[in-house]
């Protein structure tokens, strides 16, 4: 009986241990569970102060542009006759020139003081032929402003106004610094909502944008929006790191594939805006592109990355050190050449007057070039030396692809070409999908051998080409 009794006892303590045990398991669980939620709501309270610190400095620097542009159309006088319809028989109508305006709207970054003056970037396309400028300051004061320069080349525009208080001017970071993760804020006025700040993470870095842009680009999903263009993209400090200027949409809206102009793109051009009214680009002298896989095979350059040389300017820095056509330039100054957009950069934000040092790659040897660098010549300058440069056309390897599009006998073996219009290829009577088979009578194969015949400093070459079937003798003088 005792021993039973004991047994009963001996199993009541067990479950009030466990009891009590179950109930530690489960304030400890709830405890740590505690302690997680609380500390996440920290890190998002802290990421909050940092988003709300951020904006507040970096929203008085960000202004709102406005701009108006006066066109002239010409319009029959009576156009007004009812509905905006010419009186019928009113058919002598004099033409009157009549005015209309056009308004735009964008933003930009204050970045950089003098005295009362202060400078204003954006992009170009902001501005566009605007015969009136004004910025809306945060505080909701509007002033006018003036056009200090502007660049097509990489969509930038510095404006400038006048002001006698005490106004914040951005801290420009360093975009080589970005990482694709980071956290960025886009501040602008989207859809004329001015002192907006979105925020989003670098999606990516190094993008390709426009044909006619040679900045590459930060991508990021951070909220852009017509209006955006020439706002700041910033970092966790508060830095400028980009300027935003173009969005990749199917819809007309943001849908997460925003793009900036890396900061560290824009930093010469302020300071040339200033000084000189212009951006001021360094000039070697050539014409280039990226090279196709084909091209690559042919002469040697898989591996590489660089810019590929088709033309060459005469009396150019490029002419003067010895660049020939279908160099491969792979670095410069010791700086690896990413591609075509990558080296025309490089070459844009060196001073005229160094002295550079190319790598090169040239009939699938590595070699090694100095070139003295000029200032680039206004687009009509270059233009009117397109008679000088040389060969005066691009040509591209005769694969299968081709030879299906164009029905060329699979047996036939040469270089497709397309030729500039001006050059004196052109106007030797070099023409658009000539096949070029030889030159000066040495047959043409394939991509080195057309290099190596025309770059060998003859005074005269004789091009025999493939042209609808026939073939035709091309006598050009170099």
């Amino acid at each position: 009986m005792n021993s039973f009794k004991n047994k009963n006892i001996l199993l009541l303590m067990n479950v009030l241990l466990i009891g009590i045990l179950l109930g530690l398991g489960t304030a400890f669980v709830t405890s740590n569970a505690d302690r997680t939620v609380e500390a996440g709501k920290n890190d998002l309270a802290d990421m909050q102060y940092t988003f709300r610190a951020i904006a507040e400095d970096v929203l008085p620097v960000v202004v709102e542009i406005m701009t108006v542009e006066v066109k002239v159309q010409e319009m029959p006088e009576g156009y007004s006759w009812p509905f905006n319809f010419i009186d019928p028989e009113d058919s002598d109508a004099e033409i009157e020139q009549q005015e209309f305006e056009t308004e735009g709207l964008g933003s930009g970054v204050i970045v950089r003081r003098d005295g009362d003056r202060y400078y204003v970037l954006t992009n170009n396309h902001v501005i566009g032929n605007a015969d009136r400028i004004s910025v809306r300051l945060f505080d909701k004061e509007i002033i006018n402003a003036q056009i200090t320069g502007v660049d097509e080349r990489k969509d930038l525009a510095l404006i400038s106004f006048e002001s006698e208080r005490e106004l914040s001017t951005a801290a420009l970071g360093n975009s080589d610094e970005l990482y694709v993760g980071d956290w960025v804020l886009a501040v602008g006025s989207p859809l004329g909502y001015e002192s907006t700040v979105t925020a989003g993470i670098v999606s990516a870095i190094g993008r390709s944008g426009p044909e006619n842009n040679i900045s590459d680009f930060i991508q990021t999903d951070a909220s852009i929006n017509q209006g955006n263009s020439g706002g700041a993209l910033v970092n966790l400090d508060g830095e400028v790191v980009g300027i935003n200027t173009w969005i990749a949409t199917t819809t007309g809206v943001s849908i997460g594939l925003g793009f900036s102009i890396p900061v560290n793109n824009v930093k010469k051009a302020i300071f040339d805006f200033i000084a000189e009214g212009s951006v001021q680009y360094g000039w070697l002298g050539v014409t280039i592109a990226d090279p196709d896989s084909i091209t690559d095979e042919q002469l040697g350059l898989e591996g590489y990355s660089g810019a590929f040389v088709h033309n060459i300017y005469a009396d150019s820095p490029a002419g003067r050190a010895g660049v020939l056509p279908g160099d491969y330039i792979v670095s410069v100054n010791g700086n690896a050449v990413n591609d075509y957009k990558h080296f025309t950069r490089e070459i844009g934000d060196i001073k005229a007057g160094d002295l550079i040092t190319m790598e090169l790659i040239r009939n699938k040897e590595l070699i090694e070039i100095e070139a003295l660098i000029e200032l680039r010549k206004e687009t009509d300058e270059l233009i009117a030396l397109t008679n000088t440069i040389w060969p005066g056309f691009t040509a591209l390897p005769l694969d299968e692809e081709i030879k299906r599009e164009f029905g060329i006998q699979n047996s036939l073996n040469g270089v497709i070409i397309t030729v500039d219009t001006g050059t004196r290829a052109f106007k030797a009577g070099l023409k658009d999908f000539d096949i070029i088979t030889e030159i000066n009578n040495t047959e043409i194969n394939n991509m080195l051998d057309f290099y190596m015949s025309i770059n060998d400093k003859s005074n005269n070459y004789k091009f025999t080409v493939i042209r609808n079937n026939l073939e035709v003798e091309i006598n050009l003088e170099n």
